[in-house]
């Protein structure tokens, strides 16, 4: 063989060789969002204009998220949080649309208190999408209950299911042992 066929023959071998370690390298950048994110990846890259966008954003929220304090509650002030819902959740009977206004403010305030910053709603929505992937899209379904209800156009089953959403995010955010935990 001529030395020019052996070079041709190894930047081929080489860029094979690279291509290869590019895609093996999406393919675990990809895997590591999806194991982060959990149903939050699917609902990104269906909101987004491709995979790339999607995964652009998810890993700019990982990096946002990092840069806060986010902690977890005191024990008083978690049975405190805990107090309220209990008063809001009993009063749903009596007054629903009250009691889904109020569950949400009291999520608000319990975001806001673990050090999630009360930005934008989208924004809020993103932020503890990082630390709370499985339940974001119970915060997602009740603020729209919400929304509904603020139209006058919702049903008391409706309010029901928000009420059901905002506990489950609520309670996960209680949950101690998840705080800064990949899901």
């Amino acid at each position: 063989m001529t030395p020019v066929i052996i070079i041709i023959v190894a930047v081929i071998a080489a860029s094979i060789i690279g291509y290869a370690l590019y895609v093996a390298n999406q393919k675990k950048h990809t895997g590591d969002l999806k194991g982060r994110f959990g149903p939050e990846y699917d609902h990104t890259i269906a909101a987004s204009d491709g995979r790339k966008q999607a995964e652009q954003d998810l890993a700019a929220r990982q990096k946002r998220v990092e840069k806060l304090d986010i902690r977890p509650l005191g024990e008083t002030q978690r049975q405190d949080y805990i107090e309220r819902w209990r008063v809001i959740q009993a009063r749903f009977v009596d007054d629903p649309l009250a009691s889904v206004r109020d569950a949400d403010h009291l999520v608000g305030d319990t975001m806001t208190a673990r050090g999630y910053p009360m930005a934008t709603w989208d924004q809020r929505a993103a932020d503890v999408s990082v630390d709370h992937p499985q339940v974001v899209e119970n915060y997602r379904a009740g603020h729209e209950i919400s929304q509904t209800m603020e139209a006058g156009q919702a049903t008391t089953e409706q309010l029901r299911q928000a009420m059901v959403h905002y506990r489950t995010l609520f309670e996960d955010l209680l949950a101690p042992e998840l705080v800064g935990a990949a899901i």
